[in-house]
């Protein structure tokens, strides 16, 4: 089994540590970009997206996120880190753009309007209790964005090759089945992403 990262700026980067020990994997943590090296896969935790853009500003961490996405590694955004990933941001902010989705920040409402959830993720047999933190939502996804499970008629989860990306905070569940199913993501043999098309709207 390979190496894996979390990018810990910000966010609860130990929990997600602790879920992919819990699935078997190598863990780092990742506080600059020369870590990146030698990695399978990347989590980009939750948080605060304007603050990790802040605290990403010391080095050129896009540039070495691209990089490591371009080379293969596969990259796991959860709350906060599925906004960076995106390829549209609302209100409008800087992103990596490597997710074919429009994302809304805050969509839910503030600290106060949190709430959990159990989704189903059909495509992989799975039930999660899903953690939802000032969390954004999925405004459209790209044709080549695989939708894995939905709040109502929402997207909360979505592949896109070797990116998954979830609106909520998987790292809080009692499971690790979310981050074992990374880990297979990032050693599959498959490295080809879906062409970037048209965005399709997401219910509103």
């Amino acid at each position: 089994m390979g190496r894996f990262g979390i990018v810990s700026l910000q966010g609860d980067f130990a929990a997600h540590a602790a879920a992919l020990q819990a699935a078997g994997a190598e863990v780092r943590e990742v506080r600059r970009c020369a870590a990146l090296n030698g990695l399978s896969g990347i989590v980009l935790p939750g948080g605060e997206s304007t603050t990790l853009l802040n605290l990403m500003d010391d080095e050129p961490w896009f540039e070495a996120l691209r990089q490591f996405h371009a080379r293969g590694g596969a990259i796991f955004g959860t709350c906060a880190g599925s906004i960076l990933l995106a390829r549209e941001v609302f209100p409008n902010q800087r992103s990596l753009g490597l997710l074919d989705a429009a994302i809304e920040r805050n969509a839910y409402g503030r600290q106060v309007d949190s709430f959990e959830a159990r989704l189903e993720v059909p495509s992989l047999a799975l039930e999660l209790e899903a953690v939802f933190i000032r969390a954004p939502r999925f405004r459209a996804v790209g044709p080549g964005v695989e939708v894995l499970a939905k709040l109502g008629d929402q997207a909360v989860l979505v592949r896109q090759g070797r990116i998954l990306a979830a609106t909520f905070h998987p790292e809080l569940s009692a499971s690790p089945a979310l981050h074992r199913y990374f880990i297979q993501l990032a050693e599959s043999d498959n490295q080809e992403d879906p062409p970037v098309g048209r965005l399709v709207a997401s219910a509103p």
